[in-house]
Parts: C-alpha cells; sequence; structure tokens
C-alpha cells in the first residue's frame, strides 16, 4: 500500500484534479462567432452616426476638432471593448475566443490609425489654401487670323 505522499506526479488522478475547467467542444470557438456577431451589431450603429455625419455635413465643409477627428476617436473608443474582453477570455483559457476578439482590436486599430493618417485641414486655424505652384499666363494671345489652330499661329508669330 503506497502513502499518499509517495505518489508519483503525474498520475492520472492527480492530472485530473490540477486541470482548471476549460471549456469543451465547440463552446469556445461559438463564443467567439457570437462575440464577434454582436459586436458588430452593436458598433454599426456608432460607425454609421459618424461616417454619415462626416460625409454629408449639414454645415458644409467639417472644420471643428470633432469633424475631422471623430472617425478616430470613435474607432479607437470601440477597440477597448474587444482587447477587454480578449484579455479577459484568453486568461480563462478561451482561446479561440479570445484570439477572434484579439483580431477584432487590431482591426478596429488599424482602422483607427488610417483614419487619423488622412491628411485633414488644421481645426484651429482658418488658413485658405495656399496657391499653386504653377504660373499663370501674363497675357492671352490673339486669335488666329490665318483660319489654322492656334499651334499654326504660334509658329508664324501671329
Amino acid at each position: 500500500m503506497t502513502r499518499p505522499e509517495s505518489r508519483l506526479p503525474g498520475r492520472p488522478d492527480e492530472r485530473a484534479a490540477s486541470r482548471s475547467p476549460a471549456p469543451g467542444g465547440c463552446a469556445d470557438p461559438l463564443l467567439g462567432l457570437v462575440l464577434v456577431l454582436a459586436e458588430s451589431a452593436l458598433g454599426a450603429l456608432p460607425v454609421f452616426v459618424v461616417a454619415a455625419t462626416t460625409l454629408w455635413p449639414p454645415h458644409g465643409p467639417s472644420r471643428g476638432f470633432v469633424d475631422s477627428w471623430g472617425p478616430t476617436l470613435v474607432l479607437a473608443a470601440l477597440a477597448v471593448v474587444p482587447a477587454g474582453l480578449a484579455v479577459a477570455l484568453l486568461r480563462n483559457r478561451w482561446h479561440w475566443a479570445g484570439g477572434a476578439q484579439v483580431l477584432v482590436a487590431v482591426a478596429l486599430c488599424a482602422a483607427a490609425l488610417a483614419s487619423a493618417a488622412q491628411e485633414r485641414p488644421d481645426p484651429w486655424t482658418d488658413r485658405a489654401p495656399a496657391p499653386s505652384a504653377t504660373p499663370s499666363p501674363a497675357w492671352n494671345s490673339p486669335p488666329c487670323r490665318s483660319g489654322g489652330d492656334n499651334s499654326e499661329c504660334a509658329r508664324s508669330g501671329g
């Protein structure tokens, strides 16, 4: 008869006792799919509202801070939710669901960075756009009187 303290580690009864409850079967991928679908449904409304107000503003071209940085801020705020869920799920050994949340968070962060990288006018100053570098002609040439095209008149001197 063996005493409990003389048991070797790794026997089946000890491995079963040390194993924490992890999801089994298809619960992990199914939870990941449900979370992605729920986030896309709940995140679609703020993204649509920001896109609609940015692309079709009722007051003309966008001039304010919120008009120009609204999409970036909304996408960054939406990326916080799946990032937090990913940390919680991965700590509790829900690998598929946590991995799906990591992918969603990375996609939202990439979209926020792409939105931030767009060239925007400075919202704090109302500067006019810089004039073009190509000079305009000093005078307009008179029309060609010979009946030919403009290149023919230009070669003949008038």
